[in-house]
């Protein structure tokens, strides 16, 4: 079997990445920490370009496509840090009256009981009564917490999450090695030491090693393999922005820099979505 990305996969990775660097680089993405707002109108051009109707049926009026390319585009999702709750809004596509085209955000409940942008949300999934603001170390992910009887942690849900830590963690490996390609130490670009070559080398690994795992469990579906990938990915993201921050020394723990809200971005993520021991569990399970 071939696993490559086809022409037609490649080309929309292609297509979300310039669309987010367009609409979504770095002026909008401080604006946004500025302001704590959902931008309705960047959700509403998410919408026209098929974003959230990705995987509904062109019956339907939808993309058509499948789990394999919202991965994809999950993944650019997360390198570009872009905020809301695209994973619940993309799953309510067809169910929830303008989900598709990005005239309402969905939210939902997480199997943790965190619901990120429920004061911005149009809809929320799941058992929301009594839910209470919490303070969320990521400026772009407000959220609340709720008690009682959770549903469990959609399989889908989980492993599209794992795809923007995926995201994360090539975005970090990427901002590390341009970083030190460009610093300078001693007359010599500090990649040129062993010990900055040996982090970077490592959170390549990491990444390839997640992303490997996302893209097969998108594959089979399987629900152990996908509680395995977001282990994975969990630790690339959350790892590989430590390390990213590492490469940058003193400037990359300066609020100027973006590394620390990848760093914030991946925490959240995993605590709201089949924490690390909770996926751990799964995977035992299923041994």
């Amino acid at each position: 079997m071939d696993f490559r990305l086809s022409q037609d996969q490649t080309d929309l990775v292609r297509g979300v990445r310039e669309l987010l660097a367009g609409r979504f680089g770095r002026d909008a993405l401080r604006a946004s920490v500025d302001s704590g707002a959902l931008d309705r109108g960047l959700w509403k051009e998410l919408g026209d370009a098929g974003f959230f109707a990705l995987r509904l049926p062109e019956a339907d009026g939808g993309v058509g496509l499948g789990l394999p390319e919202a991965v994809l585009v999950l993944e650019e999702a997360g390198r570009a840090l872009l905020p809301g709750p695209l994973v619940a809004t993309q799953r309510a596509a067809g169910t929830v009256p303008g989900a598709a085209e990005g005239l309402a955000v969905v939210t939902e409940v997480s199997s943790e009981g965190l619901i990120p942008w429920r004061d911005a949300a149009d809809v929320v999934l799941g058992p929301a009564e009594g839910a209470v603001p919490m303070r969320s170390v990521d400026p772009l992910t407000p959220l609340h917490r709720v008690s009682g009887t959770l549903p469990a942690a959609r399989p889908e849900t989980v492993l599209l999450t794992a795809a923007e830590q995926v995201g994360t963690a090539a975005w970090c490996t990427d901002a590390a090695v341009a970083h030190a390609r460009r610093r300078e130490q001693f007359g010599r670009p500090i990649g040129a030491f062993q010990a900055v070559k040996h982090l970077c080398a490592g959170m390549l690994v990491r990444t390839e090693l997640a992303r490997a795992a996302v893209h097969a469990a998108a594959v089979t579906g399987d629900a152990a393999e996908i509680a395995g990938a977001k282990l994975l990915a969990d630790d690339a993201a959350v790892a590989n922005a430590r390390d990213c921050l590492q490469v940058h020394g003193g400037m990359g723990f300066t609020w100027e820099a973006d590394v620390h809200l990848h760093l914030k971005r991946a925490w959240v993520r995993a605590a709201l979505v089949l924490p690390g021991a909770r996926a751990a569990e799964e995977v035992a399970a299923a041994l």
